[in-house]
């Protein structure tokens, strides 16, 4: 019997790490024109002045991680999606809130 191995590597990244414009798209799969949308739309606040100077926190992947899901599984549009995901980190500090007491 031959047993099979899988190899599995990643990135640890901390919670002060940032990423670019490019890096988000790659990340994510995503053109900049659907990242720009979720900064307009209140989304994503990259720091910089520009595109070419904005940096997001990684936690940027997996809000737009999100998005997509929302989009192609439940047809959720842009100002949905902020809804939803304001409803999603107010429930996080509701539960980061309870555990404290």
């Amino acid at each position: 019997m031959s047993k099979q191995l899988t190899c599995v590597t990643g990135i640890v990244l901390s919670e002060e790490s940032r990423c670019s414009l490019a890096d988000l798209c790659r990340l994510c799969n995503v053109s900049a024109e659907l990242i720009e949308n979720l900064i307009d739309e209140g989304i994503l606040s990259p720091e910089g002045c520009s595109p070419r100077e904005w940096q997001f926190p990684f936690v940027a992947v997996k809000r737009v991680q999100t998005v997509i899901r929302l989009q192609q599984d439940l047809r959720v549009n842009l100002p949905g999606c902020a809804l939803a995901l304001d409803l999603l980190d107010e429930i996080e500090s509701l539960r980061l809130r309870s555990r404290r007491r």
